[in-house]
């Protein structure tokens, strides 16, 4: 990309090379600018397109033709009207599981719960994000990756979630993870879901953690290992809210149901299976 080119120009060569790996290029192209400038997205479009193009701009457009995500890239990623820090340690939020959020929200209106664990944090996605729709909760994020535990407390950090927010390192399979953790009024999970021999696409293969991929040839392992637990997790009128790839929603809802557990399952803004609402009675469930 030639050095002498404004913002606009490169933007628009950058989005022509980009398009053959991404659907999204000129978004791409434009995050990738506003973070090699140092401005925001919109500060980008109605301040910077004449500006000279930064040196490492071009450096950043090779790294996404090698089909590596831009949040990796950039370093973060936005999710429930919160900023997150990324990185190859944690699986990058996406919109999809901001239904377990909202699914939440509708269920809990006017009754916000007290106490809130999410199991495989991550990023810390799930768990900051409730604690950012209900200032009064307090949370407890589990997983089993010391990396990830400290990209979720470098979150809870910069966002001044962090007195309200604990993190612990634990695995769901492990005998006894949750001794004296108590009860919670919403759990919240987005375990493994992934059949293991499913091809997926080299942005997700090539950078993401298989181990927060992928549960066994049917995709299922993780449920199987965590809805029996959620009785013992759930507070009498808790509530939780599990996602599930968008074939799932049955079988999933079939091992809650082998539990003695209720279960629903919530759409997302595409209309497909994405959460399922899980309750220990099945009366606590709205008839809908």
């Amino acid at each position: 990309m030639p050095a002498a080119l404004v913002v606009k120009a490169a933007l628009i060569t950058a989005t022509r090379d980009l398009a053959p790996v991404s659907d999204t290029a000129r978004l791409d192209a434009e995050l990738l600018m506003s973070h090699a400038l140092g401005v925001t997205r919109s500060d980008l479009i109605m301040r910077h397109m004449h500006d000279p193009v930064p040196d490492r701009f071009c450096a950043l457009v090779e790294r996404r033709l090698a089909c590596e995500p831009v949040a990796y890239i950039i370093g973060s990623q936005p999710f429930w009207g919160i900023d997150l820090l990324v990185d190859p340690a944690v699986l990058i939020p996406r919109g999809d599981t901001e239904t377990l959020i909202a699914a939440a929200v509708d269920r809990l209106h006017g009754h916000p719960p007290a106490r809130v664990i999410d199991l495989g944090t991550g990023s810390g996605a799930l768990l900051l994000a409730a604690l950012h729709q209900w200032p009064t909760a307090q949370g407890i994020g589990i997983d089993r990756s010391p990396a990830a535990l400290t990209v979720a407390q470098a979150n809870a950090d910069r966002l001044g979630l962090a007195a309200r927010a604990r993190l612990i390192h634990a695995d769901w399979a492990e005998p006894g993870w949750a001794r004296n953790l108590g009860q919670f009024d919403l759990v919240l999970a987005n375990p493994p879901y992934v059949e293991s021999g499913a091809v997926l696409d080299r942005s997700v293969a090539g950078y993401e953690p298989p181990e927060a991929l992928f549960a066994g040839a049917d995709g299922l392992d993780d449920y199987r290992r965590l809805i029996p637990q959620l009785r013992a997790l759930l507070a009498p009128d808790g509530t939780a809210m599990i996602e599930i790839g968008w074939t799932q929603g049955d079988a999933v809802m079939a091992l809650a149901r082998a539990a003695g557990l209720a279960a629903q399952c919530h759409t997302d803004l595409a209309g497909r299976p994405r959460a399922i609402e899980i309750v220990v009675e099945i009366d606590q469930i709205p008839q809908i």
